[in-house]
């Protein structure tokens, strides 16, 4: 296992489509490790294959606290067939560090996927763990979070990302 590289807004790779798994062996199962090791060391709750660089549709998510075990769901070719309702949720992403933005999302979903060995399930999901299979689901289609916001949340996002990079380059 290995902690990868977390790609940043607004690398290329991060628009792309990913590619459907064709088939679960022991390739995924290591890159649906060293997701999770990197999810973890982030931390994050979620992480898809596209904000390592792996255009693939692969996701891992893992909602507990701190004070709670650990309970890692890999999705494999993961597609959602049903959403209830509508809840806005304060969100952040891996690929847009230390910025947060309130966005609406179904309130209920149903996904369908494989897990780490290639078993087929189907999962309901509520709250945080609806948001973040509708979250990383949109990595593996190419979109990102900025997306769902309003044209000045996003002129706003952009001005404090530029402003965020400009500090950076100023470090280094």
């Amino acid at each position: 296992m290995a902690v990868r590289e977390i790609l940043e807004y607004p690398h290329p790779v991060l628009r792309e489509v990913a590619k459907p798994v064709p088939r679960v062996d022991d390739e995924i199962r290591r890159l649906v490790d060293d997701m999770a090791e990197t999810m973890y060391d982030a931390p994050g709750v979620g992480l898809a294959a596209p904000q390592i660089g792996v255009s693939l549709r692969v996701f891992v998510i893992d909602i507990a606290s701190e004070d709670e075990p650990s309970e890692l769901y890999v999705f494999i070719n993961p597609e959602i067939v049903t959403t209830h309702g509508t809840q806005v949720w304060n969100e952040g992403c891996l690929s847009f560090p230390g910025v947060s933005e309130e966005i609406k999302r179904a309130e209920q979903v149903t996904v369908r996927a494989l897990d780490r060995d290639g078993n087929s399930f189907e999962l309901q999901a509520d709250g945080l763990l609806a948001v973040a299979l509708q979250h990383e689901n949109d990595h593996l289609n190419g979109v990102l979070m900025i997306d769902k916001l309003s044209a000045l949340k996003k002129r706003m996002m952009g001005r404090k990302l530029a402003k965020k990079q400009k500090s950076q380059d100023a470090e280094a």
